[in-house]
C-alpha cells in the first residue's frame, strides 16, 4: 500500500501492480482497492500496463476530511494522476465512471479515458435518484441499515424483497459500515439525467462500456452517455451485466482501446 495526499490534505491509499503504461482505477458504490472485481482487474491489466487501484475518501485505507464535496473526489483522482506523470488513461465502474467523467470535464489530464455503465437515469418520468442529503441524513440519525437499503432499492433498482433477503448475509455489516459513502456517490451521480453540459467538455477519447446482460436504464444510460461526449464510442459486451463483470473480460476490452 502506498498512499498520496490530496489538495486538502487527506491521504488517499493506493496500490499499484505491473510495468507499462499507467491506467487508474477508480471503483463504484461500496467498493474499495482490495474488492475481488477491482483487485482481478488490476492483475489481468499487468501484463500490459500498471495498474493504479485507489480507496476512495471515506474507504479503506484513505482518509476522509469532512464536509464532504465532490470537488474533493476530483482532487484525489487528480493528484493520483498528476503523480504519475504524462499519458495517464483512466477507467471507472458505476459511479467510479461519473466521477471520472466529471474529473475530465474538470479539466484533470487524462489521456483516454473509459468507463462502464455510469448509473444516470434517462427516463423523464422516473424519480429523482436519492439525493446526498437523504443519504447522509440517515446516517447521522444511526440508520445506516435504512441508507443502505433506500440506495439498493431507489438508487440501484433492486427489489425491496431481495434487499431484504440481504440483511441476514455476512456481507450485510460491511455494506452498513459503507453507508456514509453513499450520500457520496449521490453527490457524485446527481438526481439522475446525464449531465450533458459537462460532458461536452471532456475532450479525452473515451470508451463507454456496457453489459448486454444489463438492465435497459444502464443500457440507455450508456448510449446518452457516449452520445453527449465529443469523441466516444459505445461497446456492448456480451455476457456481462452491472454488478457482474468478468475482470478478464473487462481487462481486454480497455486494453484494446487504450493500446491504440
Amino acid at each position: 500500500m502506498l498512499k498520496i495526499t490530496s489538495a486538502d490534505g487527506t491521504a488517499i491509499a493506493y496500490d499499484r501492480v505491473g510495468e507499462g503504461p499507467v491506467v487508474v482505477l477508480v471503483a463504484g458504490a461500496f467498493s474499495t482497492r482490495t474488492d475481488p472485481v477491482m483487485t482481478g482487474l488490476a492483475q489481468a491489466l499487468a501484463s500490459r500496463f500498471t495498474a493504479v487501484s485507489y480507496d476512495r475518501r471515506g474507504r479503506g485505507d484513505s482518509g476522509d476530511t469532512l464536509p464532504y464535496a465532490a470537488r474533493r473526489e476530483i482532487e484525489d483522482l487528480r493528484a493520483l494522476v498528476e503523480a504519475f506523470g504524462e499519458r495517464v488513461m483512466v477507467f471507472g465502474g458505476s459511479s467510479g465512471g461519473a466521477l471520472a467523467l466529471e474529473a475530465a470535464a474538470a479539466g484533470v489530464d487524462i489521456a483516454r479515458l473509459a468507463v462502464f455503465e455510469p448509473p444516470y437515469v434517462t427516463d423523464p418520468g422516473r424519480p429523482p435518484l436519492p439525493s446526498h442529503a437523504e443519504l447522509g441524513a440517515l446516517v447521522e440519525a444511526g440508520r445506516r441499515g435504512e441508507a443502505v437499503e433506500l440506495f439498493m432499492t431507489k438508487g440501484a433498482d433492486l427489489p425491496a424483497e431481495l434487499v431484504g433477503g440481504m440483511k441476514g448475509q455476512p456481507f450485510w455489516a460491511s455494506m452498513e459500515a459503507a453507508a456514509h459513502t453513499l450520500a457520496y456517490e449521490a453527490a457524485v451521480v446527481g438526481p439522475g439525467p446525464v449531465p450533458s453540459q459537462r460532458l461536452a467538455a471532456v475532450f479525452a477519447p473515451t470508451l463507454v462500456l456496457a453489459g448486454a446482460e444489463s438492465t435497459s436504464r444502464m443500457l440507455e444510460a450508456a448510449r446518452a452517455v457516449a452520445g453527449a461526449l465529443p469523441d466516444a464510442r459505445l461497446r456492448v459486451m456480451e455476457g456481462q451485466a452491472h454488478g457482474q463483470l468478468e475482470p478478464a473480460v473487462l481487462a481486454d476490452a480497455l486494453a484494446g482501446f487504450f493500446l491504440v
